[in-house]
């Protein structure tokens, strides 16, 4: 299996194509073994590259409401009365550390995203 690091943008494309042909490949097998080292190769690499900016608060607490079927009056016991929900939904009110750690906590949203250093949503 000759398989090298991703040193630069040729080799980030090589290997999305080798991955594409390889995406068919069984588990278990020299090129199911190829494609599970490629797409981590590739992973890393996008990581570097591209990184992710984590979401906005609201919207990820939006996303988990939509993800679980919730509701806004679903969240009065991690962040306080209906109209402080609607507040924090609508941005009119930051997230408390407080509701952050409630949050997290009661609904198992990532508190990473809760936080989004330098948006002045936490408090």
């Amino acid at each position: 299996m000759d398989i090298a690091p991703i040193k630069n943008r040729q080799d980030y494309r090589r290997a999305l194509k080798d991955i594409e042909g390889l995406m068919s490949a069984k588990r278990n097998t020299p090129e199911g073994d190829r494609l599970d080292i490629l797409v981590t190769l590739v992973e890393a690499w996008e990581r570097k590259h591209y990184p992710l900016d984590l979401p906005d608060p609201v919207e990820a607490i939006k996303y988990h409401m939509d993800q679980n079927g919730l509701q806004p009056r679903d969240l009065i016991p991690f962040i306080g009365g209906r109209n402080r929900v609607h507040e924090v939904l609508n941005r009119r009110r930051p997230l408390t550390l407080k509701m952050i750690r409630r949050l997290h906590r009661g609904l198992g949203i990532p508190a990473e995203s809760l936080i989004k250093i330098g948006q002045g949503r936490a408090a």
